[in-house]
C-alpha cells in the first residue's frame, strides 16, 4: 500500500511541477487580455501638465479631458476637446497655441494640433493653421498645410507650408504670398546711421 502512496505521490507532484511551469509568464499575457485594446487605458478631465528642462517650466498644456491610448501599439493621448499649449523661452516670454483637437504620441514626443489651430506669439505675432505639429524633443514647430500669419503691424504672409522654431527666430516657409509693410526713413534718419 505504501507503494500506491508513494507513487500517486510522484505523480501529483509531478502533476503540480508541470502546472506551475506551463502557467509561469501567463499572468502578463492574462493581464493584457483584461484590457480593452480599442479603447481608451485612462481617462481624465482637467488636465495640466507641465514639461520642464533644468528645473525650468519650459511649456505648460492644459485640456478639458485627455483619453489616454498607453495599451495601443504606438501609445498615444488623445485631447478631443482641445487645448491650450504655452511655451516659455529663457527670457521669460510666451507663446500660446491653441486648437480644437489634439494628439500625443509618446515614443516620438510629437503633438498633432488640428482644427481652428491658432498661434499667438509674444510679439503679437498670429498664426492660423487647419493642422499643426508640436516636436516638444527639438522644440520645432511645423505644418504641411496651408496657413497664415499675421504680424503686429498688420502685415500677412499666406503660405503651403512652414517649420520653425518654438520662437519663430528661425522660419522656413513654402508658396508665399506676402503683405509688408516698409516704414520709410526721411533723411535725417538715413543720416544718423
Amino acid at each position: 500500500m505504501s507503494r500506491i502512496v508513494t507513487y500517486s505521490l510522484y505523480l501529483v507532484t509531478a502533476f503540480a511541477v508541470t502546472l506551475f511551469f506551463s502557467c509561469k509568464g501567463k499572468g502578463e499575457e492574462i493581464r493584457k487580455s483584461r484590457i480593452k485594446s480599442d479603447g481608451p487605458i485612462a481617462q481624465g478631465t482637467g488636465i495640466n501638465l507641465k514639461y520642464t528642462d533644468s528645473g525650468k517650466v519650459t511649456s505648460h498644456l492644459k485640456a478639458a479631458s485627455m483619453l489616454n491610448y498607453a495599451n495601443a501599439g504606438f501609445p498615444y493621448q488623445e485631447f478631443p476637446e482641445g487645448v491650450e499649449v504655452t511655451f516659455r523661452d529663457d527670457d521669460g516670454k510666451e507663446n500660446v497655441i491653441t486648437s480644437e483637437y489634439a494628439i500625443r504620441y509618446e515614443q516620438t514626443n510629437l503633438i498633432d494640433l488640428q482644427n481652428n489651430v491658432t498661434l499667438f506669439t509674444s510679439d503679437s505675432v498670429t498664426l492660423n493653421a487647419s493642422q499643426l505639429y508640436w516636436d516638444q524633443t527639438n522644440n520645432w514647430i511645423f505644418t504641411d498645410q496651408p496657413y497664415r500669419l499675421v504680424t503686429a503691424d498688420g502685415s500677412s504672409n499666406d503660405g503651403d507650408l512652414f517649420d520653425s522654431n518654438k520662437d519663430f527666430t528661425n522660419f522656413v516657409s513654402l508658396n508665399n504670398v506676402s503683405k509688408q509693410y516698409v516704414k520709410e526713413e526721411s533723411q535725417e534718419e538715413q543720416q544718423e546711421q
